[in-house]
């Protein structure tokens, strides 16, 4: 029987504010107990004796001073996901499908830390220093075939440590059949590497065993609106402006379309559809992609552009622009990282 809270029946402004201390959630009895189960039964059936311990927090990360993996709050009750859902956008991990591709990648991270793995003259050959200092942004290569391709974002390009933590999480996915999917790739010698790895340490007792929680729901004392001001800070990039020229090739200023409709409202229309093609396209945040859209919308506002043509094609149209802006955008040096998972 799930557990009943008090706070689930308020409106989102009186939620929000309350301290995340104050919700008392808890992994147990939710699905994502069932998650962190069969994370353990893969680990399991590859013969590894670690179990990350999992406990919660206000985001996805796990510390390299304890085997474990905190897991975010919003997971635990679907008030929370509602929240989330609404102020963000994305439920990052809201799946079950896309909670085991986080968790197998944060169990990289603990089996790096636990058995000290970057230390291995050939883990640092193959993946480089996990010492280098995590960059302000980096700059993806999507055509990359170095590196494998898991979380979005090309995600494994940003460090080391990524780097390892996505290729573990490649081979360590059922039925992956990672040989033939990287074949030809130099990506493939990584993930024999972390194969010939897994089989040397498989049921050698971690190095890293004292189970510490690490910033834990209990101890956080700022409110949700606080945690959200501060998230909604940290998704928020710096977009080009250079839209001007674009809209106006596909959308019209020409008086004898003044009867279609604005451009502006066929994008508040299908912005949700846009956003979420988008999204699946390049793996970026919808949030981010949704501040990008106010942008154009205003500027087809004050540019008094129409919406002339079919609207599937008008849509499939804008929606490739907004692609091509997407990847410019993350090529971009001034492009922030994204936060470690």
């Amino acid at each position: 029987m799930p557990r009943r809270f008090a706070w689930a029946s308020l409106p989102d402004d009186e939620l929000l504010q309350l301290r995340l201390k104050d919700l008392k959630v808890k992994i147990d009895g939710t699905w994502v107990e069932d998650c962190v189960k069969a994370l353990y039964e893969e680990l399991e059936q590859r013969d590894l004796r670690i179990r990350p311990h999992m406990w919660v927090s206000d985001e996805w990360f796990s510390p390299d001073n304890t085997p474990g993996i905190a897991i975010p709050f919003y997971l635990t009750h679907p008030r929370l996901m509602r929240l989330e859902r609404k102020k963000i956008i994305d439920v990052e991990g809201g799946t079950v499908r896309e909670c085991m591709r986080i968790l197998r990648h944060e169990t990289g991270h603990v089996i790096q830390a636990a058995y000290e793995l970057h230390r291995r003259r050939r883990w640092q050959q193959l993946f480089g220093r996990s010492s280098k200092r995590y960059p302000s942004h980096y700059r993806p290569n999507p055509a990359s075939k170095n590196f494998v391709q898991h979380l979005r974002l090309w995600y494994a390009q940003s460090h080391p440590d990524e780097d390892f933590a996505e290729t573990f999480a490649v081979w360590m996915r059922p039925r992956s059949d990672w040989r033939k999917r990287y074949a030809g790739w130099p990506a493939l010698k990584k993930l024999e590497y972390v194969d010939e790895l897994m089989a040397e340490i498989a049921k050698e007792r971690p190095l890293l065993t004292h189970r510490i929680l690490v910033d834990p729901l209990s101890r956080l004392n700022k409110t949700l609106e606080e945690h959200y001001r501060k998230k909604l800070e940290l998704y928020s990039v710096e977009s080009p402006k250079t839209y001007d020229r674009d809209l106006q090739r596909m959308f019209s200023d020409n008086p004898q379309h003044r009867r279609s409709p604005a451009a502006s409202t066929f994008l508040r229309k299908n912005r949700a559809k846009i956003r979420q093609m988008v999204s699946k396209w390049t793996g970026e945040y919808q949030l981010t992609l949704d501040a990008v859209l106010d942008d154009m919308i205003g500027r087809c506002r004050e540019l008094k552009l129409r919406a002339v043509g079919p609207e599937r094609q008008l849509m499939m149209d804008f929606a490739v622009l907004l692609t091509a802006k997407t990847v410019h955008s993350l090529y971009s040096p001034s492009r922030r990282q994204w936060i470690a998972l």
